[in-house]
């Protein structure tokens, strides 16, 4: 009697435990909200956008959207400073950063990111009158040479490293940045790849896109850290809408169309 009372408290002990297993802290608060609350910093053309008619809308803006409803749950979009992006993930005002971040390690020692869903790199806008003179990041490396990027971006670390002689002019925004150039105040604005190729294509004339990157930049989603069930769910959606066609799609609609550019502000 006492062995099947000892069997019994086991089995109980079993299946409760099983009713009770987590699916990690992100995912159930994401299932317990109804809510996919994602952080990015809009402006990023063409990542994430505002449109005219005030909505939100780019690449990771289209895979944050099916992200959710793969999930069941509502897209909640978290429009952030860049410089306050990390500490507002930390703090827990979104559940993941999907904003063209680039992993490198200073921010992997405060997140954890999935595995790269896309490539990109640092390329340059430059004042026509260079066309000819300037034709790689070295030849910028100079005292004579004014350079601006946005505040806090990999663009801004680029610079500081490779090209350190210049003089560097920071700024809140890479529309504030970029402008300096087409105006005339600066010789070269450095940024990814992808937002140069659409300016310079809108602005032909004003700038010269030298449109080889010369970093190496993964982009990922940023998490809070310590959340490996998270990280797993990332990586498996990641691998089924590059299976699906879901992402080839996405990315034809943003990278290989500029219909959208009649949408933006």
């Amino acid at each position: 009697m006492r062995k099947l009372f000892s069997g019994f408290v086991a089995a109980m002990a079993l299946m409760t435990a099983s009713t009770t297993v987590s699916a990690g802290p992100i995912l159930d608060d994401i299932a317990k909200s109804g809510e996919l609350r994602v952080c990015f910093d809009a402006g990023y053309m063409p990542f994430e956008m505002k449109s005219k008619n005030g909505s939100y809308i780019g690449f990771d803006i289209d895979i944050g959207k099916i992200m959710a409803r793969q999930m069941g749950v509502k897209y909640v979009p978290v429009n952030t400073a860049w410089d306050g992006i990390i500490p507002t993930l930390l703090t827990g005002k979104c559940h993941l950063i999907n904003a063209g971040m680039t992993i490198n390690a200073k921010r992997n020692m405060r997140v954890n990111f999935a595995d790269p869903y896309i490539v990109v790199g640092q390329s340059i806008l430059l004042n026509p009158e260079l066309e000819g003179k300037v034709t790689s990041y070295r030849d910028l490396n100079d005292s004579k040479y004014t350079i601006a990027t946005k505040l806090g971006t990999t663009g801004e670390q680029a610079i500081k490293r490779m090209i350190s002689k210049a003089k560097l002019n920071v700024f809140e925004t890479q529309a504030d940045a970029v402008l300096e150039v087409a105006n005339g105040k600066a010789d070269a604005f450095i940024y990814d790849m992808p937002f140069n190729a659409i300016y310079a294509s809108q602005n032909a004339g004003k700038v010269v896109h030298l449109e080889k990157p010369f970093t190496f930049e993964p982009l990922g989603w940023a998490i809070a850290q310590g959340d490996m069930d998270m990280l797993n769910f990332l990586n498996n959606f990641l691998r089924q809408i590059k299976g699906d066609g879901s992402y080839d799609r996405i990315y034809d609609k943003w990278f290989k169309n500029d219909k959208w550019l009649s949408q933006v502000q």
